[in-house]
C-alpha cells in the first residue's frame, strides 16, 4: 500500500519543460483516481534555477495544484539546486510521518540516475516502485518502466559524478546538536596515542533515536551509509585521523580478535594493531566500547563488550592477543572502559543474570527477581585482573572518578549518548577508536 508518492520532475526534457503543469495535473488526477488509499503524502520535486525565486517558481504551479482539494494538505512542491538536495529534503519529510512505502513518478530517462541517489539515500527499511510520467486517461495506462537490462547500467562515470554531488551536498550541511564532542582518557598517553570517545553531538543525521553523529549503518535503521560516512569525515578531521585507514569491529557479539595486517576474520569483536597511522574502533550504545594501550610495546586495541561478549571474555581476547601477537606485557597494558549502560539501569533475564552471579555476586543487584540489574563494567574488571591487568591500569569512572568523564551511563545521557536500551530499534552508535600516532 503506497503511503508517498514522488513526482520527479527536475530533469524534464525540454520540450516537456513549457507543459510543466499539464503533465502535473494530468499525474495528480492518476494518483486521485487510482490510489489504494485515500490522498497519499505527495511530494514534487523540480530544479530550482539558478538565481530563481523559490517562492515565485512555486507559484507557477499553483494553478495545477488549486483543483485537487484531497492532496491539498498533503502535498508539498520541493525546489532544490541539485536532486540531491531535493530528494534528501524529501527524504527527512518521509522520515518525519514514519512513512516507508513510496512510488516514484518519472521519465522513463530518469529512472536509472534516480536509482543511484535512491541507493546512496535510503535503507532496505524502505521500498519504491517506478511508474512512467505520462499523460494518462485513467489507470490502466500507466505503464510500469522495466529496469535495464545487465549490460545496459549507468555508466560508471554518472555513478561518480552523483556520488560527488551527494558527497559535496552532505558536507554543506550543518552540525546538529552542537559541536563534535570527543571524550579523551587521563591514563592513554597522548604523545603515544591517538584516541576518544564519540557523543551524540556534532553530526548530520537528523532523525530523533539517530541525531546526530550516528556512526553505524545498518539495513534495519533509517540512517543511510552516505550520512554515517560523512559523520565520520567530520569525526576524522576533529579528532586528527585519516577515515581511509579507519577499521572497526564487525560485531558478532562474541569474542574473536581481528589482528591487523593478517587474513580478517567474517565477523569479529576486538581488533588489534602496532601499525602507526592505522584508527581502530569499537562501537557501542549500551555495550561497551573498551580500548586498550601498551605505551611500552606501541600497540593497541578496541573492543566491542556487550552481555555476551563480556561473559566470552572478549576483553581479555584483546590482552591475550597484545601478548602473543607483540610481546606486550600484561602489567603494561592500560584499558580504558567508554560510556556503556551501567548497572543503574540495565537488566537481564535471571537465567543470564546467573553467569554474571558466577564472575561475582556484586555483578548482579536484586539477583532473586525475575529480572535483575546486570553491573557490565564491574564484571568486564574482574576478568581483566584476573588475566593480570593491574586495578589501576583500568580506567572506569564509575567507581575510579566520580566526575565520570569518560564511563557515563548511556541510558541515563539521552543529551550526549545513544541507548537501544533506551531508544529501541531504530538507535544511533556512538565508538571509542585508538591510533598509534606516527
Amino acid at each position: 500500500m503506497t503511503e508517498a508518492v514522488l513526482i520527479d520532475l527536475f530533469s524534464l526534457p525540454a520540450n516537456l519543460q513549457n507543459n510543466i503543469q499539464g503533465l502535473l495535473r494530468n499525474t495528480l488526477e492518476t494518483i486521485e483516481k487510482c490510489s489504494s488509499i485515500p490522498a497519499p503524502f505527495v511530494y514534487v520535486m523540480c530544479c530550482q534555477r539558478q538565481g530563481g525565486e523559490r517562492n515565485s517558481e512555486r507559484q507557477s504551479l499553483l494553478p495545477a495544484l488549486r483543483d485537487f482539494q484531497s492532496l491539498n494538505k498533503r502535498l508539498e512542491v520541493v525546489h532544490a539546486l541539485t536532486t540531491a538536495a531535493a530528494l534528501y529534503t524529501i527524504k527527512q519529510r518521509l522520515d518525519e510521518k514514519d512513512l516507508s512505502i513510496i512510488k516514484v513518478v518519472l521519465p522513463t530517462l530518469r529512472k536509472d540516475v534516480m536509482k543511484v541517489y535512491i541507493d546512496y539515500f535510503f535503507t532496505e527499511v524502505y521500498q519504491f516502485e517506478f511508474e512512467d510520467l505520462q499523460v494518462a486517461s485513467d489507470c490502466e495506462n500507466l505503464q510500469i518502466a522495466e529496469p535495464r537490462s545487465e549490460g545496459q547500467m549507468l555508466p560508471a562515470q554518472d555513478v561518480a559524478l552523483i556520488r560527488s554531488e551527494i558527497q559535496m551536498y552532505l558536507e554543506s550541511l550543518p552540525s546538529l546538536k552542537g559541536e563534535l564532542t570527543i571524550l579523551r582518557s587521563f591514563l592513554i598517553p597522548d604523545d603515544i596515542f591517538l584516541h576518544g570517545f564519540t557523543t551524540r553531538t556534532g553530526g548530520i543525521s537528523y532523525i530523533p533515536t539517530l541525531s546526530s553523529c550516528n556512526l553505524f549503518s545498518s539495513s534495519k535503521r533509517r540512517d543511510p551509509q552516505v550520512v554515517v560516512k560523512e559523520n565520520l569525515r567530520r569525526l576524522a578531521n576533529a579528532a586528527g585521523f585519516n577515515p581511509e585507514t579507519f577499521h572497526r569491529v564487525k560485531i558478532a557479539h562474541a569474542n574473536a580478535v581481528c589482528i591487523m595486517g593478517k587474513t580478517e576474520p567474517d565477523t569479529y569483536d576486538g581488533i588489534v594493531t602496532n601499525q602507526k597511522g592505522v584508527t581502530i574502533a569499537a562501537p557501542g550504545a549500551d555495550c561497551i566500547p573498551v580500548l586498550f594501550a601498551d605505551p611500552v610495546r606501541k600497540a593497541c586495541g578496541a573492543a566491542h563488550s556487550g552481555w555476551k561478549g563480556t561473559l566470552l571474555g572478549v576483553s581479555m581476547a584483546i590482552v591475550n592477543a597484545m601478548v602473543s601477537e607483540y610481546g606486550c606485557n600484561v602489567k603494561d597494558i592500560l584499558v580504558v572502559l567508554g560510556p556503556s549502560v551501567g548497572p543503574c539501569c540495565y537488566r537481564l533475564p535471571h537465567e543470564s543474570a546467573k553467569e554474571f552471579h558466577r564472575i561475582h555476586p556484586k555483578c548482579v543487584r536484586l539477583f532473586d527477581s525475575a529480572s535483575p540489574y546486570i553491573d557490565l563494567r564491574r564484571a568486564t574488571r574482574i576478568l581483566l585482573e584476573r588475566g593480570g591487568i593491574l586495578p589501576e591500569n583500568i580506567q572506569d569512572d564509575s567507581v575510579t572518578d566520580q566526575n565520570q568523564n569518560i564511563t557515563f551511563c548511556t541510558a541515563c545521557h539521552p543529551d550526549k549518548f545513544y541507548s537501544h536500551f533506551r531508544d529501541g530499534t531504530n538507535f544511533g552508535t556512538q565508538l571509542g577508536f585508538i591510533s598509534i600516532k606516527d
